[in-house]
């Protein structure tokens, strides 16, 4: 037992209530982050192990013992002279020899000045160069535009791990309800399996009870009757007969596309575990706790030595794959390619169903922390515009196909009407190289040139000849007697 000290949890626990219940921060700051900040206490000094290191160590939340360092990490304040140092001690004087002690005691100081150059160098911070300022508080985050903020955050590093230029044709985001993928980040259990808060849209008890007796055979308590030969295999069919009577896929048909995308990046295993953990927040929450559940299930009966053989022609690992890919994955086309795709998907994820199941933790810090800064108070020094403080943050809003056409239609019309009246206007160009120009315009934008000129005299109006220009001899003819004389050798005759 140690005096003045306390664990790693203990001040997490406590620095955590402190920064949710402080209005700066907020009931959304997470336990990670309070560790993070821990840590930086650490390295500074703010606190030291039990054994007096810091700095190299990492703060953990666990069991081990901290304290409070014996001196403040802050730079230490000058020390009053010790009351012990009588040459130091003030001498009360006597009023009888008044004028003989005030002389004596006269002590001789170097003058102070304020206006130094020194003095004004070292303390320029403080003098005029910090200008008026006042804290500015943001306006309230509602929740549905925090539920927006993680689904476009979501779907933008989905498009970045994917190396996509735009998710068009993959995925159609009007159909990502984004409350499935906030649930999908917070609402999880210590194994980071997603807990449902309609408990009807779980896995019956009786499933669940099949599933448990398979991965932990034989040591379940799940089926307490008799086992018979060949009772795991029953057991095993129980299971697939639920998972296949399923009216959609656990990754969904409208995910479809993203997911058959990710295949090609199977040769980058990382990259294709990161697309798999952004596509899979995507999912409905019962969809992801079922998936998770599963692959668990598929894990444990591969790995698991003392599980009878399962089926005589094929190896447990196949048998699983092949039972349960197409639960998994397929289209609603039930093209044959389904069932390759769909196998070789599965075997990718049954090797790392952890990691990919598992909440991108990349993602969700760099959401959290642009939630942060969004709901901290800012400061607005003097000549700022507050309005660009106070403003509250704007989000794009979805559009139907039909007016991203009109839109890009009058976009691009814009600037060909724009590139033709630069072509009329441009006074460099002959008469014949503007009507080549035209006519390319035309053949290029029939409609933009028509409505431009409607007629054929409108478009010859723009094409006048210009007034010939004149030959050298008659030029020289013209010219004012200022510039007559010219050298008798000279000839202009054609």
């Amino acid at each position: 037992m140690y005096d003045n000290s306390f664990t790693g949890s203990e001040a997490v626990d406590w620095l955590h209530e402190l920064l949710k219940r402080n209005h700066n921060f907020g009931p959304e700051v997470t336990r990670y982050q309070t560790l993070q900040l821990l840590r930086k206490f650490l390295k500074n000094h703010v606190f030291e192990d039990i054994k007096g290191r810091f700095g190299k160590e990492d703060f953990e939340d666990n069991g081990q013992v901290y304290r409070f360092p014996p001196s403040s990490p802050l730079k230490p304040l000058p020390q009053r002279p010790s009351v012990t140092e009588s040459s130091f001690l003030p001498k009360i004087p006597n009023w009888d020899n008044y004028e003989k002690v005030l002389v004596q005691e006269k002590i001789p100081m170097k003058p102070l000045v304020l206006n130094s150059e020194s003095w004004n160098k070292r303390h320029s911070i403080a003098i005029g160069e910090v200008h008026e300022c006042k804290l500015i508080r943001r306006r309230e985050i509602t929740q549905k535009q925090v539920d927006q903020i993680w689904k476009s955050m979501t779907l933008a590093h989905l498009q970045r791990v994917l190396g996509l230029e735009s998710l068009e044709g993959v995925l159609d985001a009007r159909l990502i309800n984004p409350k499935h993928i906030v649930q999908n980040v917070y609402s999880v259990n210590k194994q980071g399996v997603v807990v449902l808060k309609d408990k009807s849209d779980d896995l019956p008890h009786w499933v669940l009870s099949a599933m448990k007796c398979l991965a932990k055979w034989p040591n379940s308590g799940e089926m307490e009757q008799a086992m018979y030969p060949g009772f795991e295999k029953d057991v095993l069919r129980t299971v697939a007969d639920f998972f296949q009577k399923l009216q959609e896929p656990l990754l969904t048909f409208q995910l479809y596309e993203v997911f058959v995308n990710i295949l090609g990046l199977l040769q980058k295993q990382q990259a294709a575990s990161d697309a798999l953990q952004v596509c899979s927040l995507l999912l409905p929450p019962a969809n992801r706790r079922k998936l998770q559940l599963l692959m668990r299930l598929m894990s444990c009966v591969c790995h698991n030595p003392c599980l009878p053989t399962l089926n005589d022609a094929i190896g447990t690992r196949t048998l699983m794959v092949q039972t349960f890919s197409r639960c998994i994955l397929r289209s609603t086309d039930e093209v044959d390619l389904d069932d390759l795709l769909a196998t070789k998907l599965v075997n990718f994820m049954l090797d790392s169903y952890e990691d990919i199941l598992r909440v991108p933790t990349r993602l969700q810090r760099a959401v959290e922390e642009h939630l942060t800064h969004l709901r901290r108070v800012k400061i607005k020094y003097a000549g700022t515009d507050a309005d660009s403080l106070l403003s509250s943050p704007s989000y794009c809003r979805q559009i139907s196909k039909e007016e991203f056409e009109e839109q890009r239609a009058n976009s691009s019309q814009g600037v060909m009407v724009e590139l033709l009246e630069g072509i009329i206007k441009d006074k460099e160009l002959s008469v014949k190289d503007k009507k080549q120009k035209l006519k390319q315009f035309q053949r290029s934008y029939p409609e933009i040139y028509r409505k431009h000129f409607p007629t054929a005299e409108s478009e010859g109006a723009v094409l006048t000849e210009r007034p010939p220009r004149l030959k050298p001899q008659l030029m020289f003819l013209a010219l004012k007697k200022p510039f007559q004389p010219f050298q008798r050798s000279w000839s202009f005759r054609a």
